[in-house]
């Protein structure tokens, strides 16, 4: 049987109970099927046939679908005139238990193990720019906060995109305070959002809305804004490339180009050159 190379599936290591999917240019179909798990999924290109329950959908480019556990659907590429056209999608499977845990975080009351959500369909740009948000954290796999605060992200602004009522952020807390000096103090310590949370006393989605009204970031941005300050003085002193990364908690050096790259539009290796005289040893 011939090996199907357009399809890939990992777990993620951040997040163990979730499970990515990417499909680039499948043409593959299905029939209709449910699972134990929360489903989202987001079209890259391409036109397709979506079918939750009694709702029937033509979706392309931008689409956002979220399917609950056990809803029995289909998602099949829409067929063309002479053959079978292709679409590419990527998909992320949450476990229905750990869904209910953050969404007890996000909602203000939650019955049962988890709540279902409403809308099988969503074309808000807010809701696919938190979802390639987080896929991308999850993807990448660089930072276990950061995809913590990408996920509380992504399934507030599900129900929020909707006004189900989310409790509102504090705009000051003094125990947030301790939470960016635990930040800057261990700025090469790979954080989880539940510590951080533990520190301030309170929910690990209070943490994240209480720390981007009080310091403009959530806290994974927040961390990273100050990795890039220290990185600049540290290039500036002539510090090697790849020692520069080590200490500053990057996983590893092209995790620290990648990020120095977003914030400066150069790399370190260039933005170094224009402080450290010419004939130094750089890295």
């Amino acid at each position: 049987m011939k090996k199907d190379d357009s399809v890939s599936f990992n777990q993620s290591t951040l997040l163990p109970w979730i499970e990515l999917r990417v499909a680039q240019q499948s043409s593959a179909c299905y029939q209709a099927h449910s699972h134990d798990e929360f489903s989202f999924g987001i079209i890259d290109s391409g036109v397709a046939d979506y079918q939750n329950r009694d709702n029937h959908y033509r979706i392309s480019q931008g689409d956002l679908v979220t399917i609950n556990p056990f809803d029995v659907h289909s998602c099949n590429p829409e067929p063309a005139e002479t053959r079978h056209s292709a679409w590419s999608y990527r998909m992320l499977f949450v476990d229905a238990e750990k869904m209910g845990q953050v969404q007890q975080e996000v909602l203000p009351t939650q019955p049962g193990l988890y709540t279902p959500f409403t809308h099988d369909l969503e074309r808000c740009d807010i809701l696919q720019q938190q979802f390639n948000a987080l896929f991308q954290a999850l993807q990448l796999g660089a930072s276990h906060l950061h995809a913590e605060v990408c996920l509380f992200e992504f399934i507030a602004g599900c129900f929020s995109s909707h006004q189900e009522k989310i409790p509102p952020s504090h705009q000051t807390h003094p125990c947030l305070a301790h939470v960016r000096e635990k930040l800057l103090d261990q700025v090469n310590h790979n954080h989880h959002l539940q510590s951080l949370a533990d520190t301030a006393g309170m929910s690990r989605y209070q943490l994240v809305r209480g720390f981007k009204s009080q310091f403009g970031l959530p806290p994974h941005a927040y961390l990273m804004d100050e990795k890039i300050k220290r990185a600049k003085q540290m290039l500036k002193s002539g510090q090697p490339i790849s020692d520069i990364a080590l200490q500053l908690g990057f996983s590893d050096q092209a995790h620290f180009q990648r990020q120095f790259k977003r914030k400066l539009a150069v790399t370190p290796k260039f933005y170094q050159s224009h402080f450290v005289p010419a004939g130094s040893s750089v890295k």
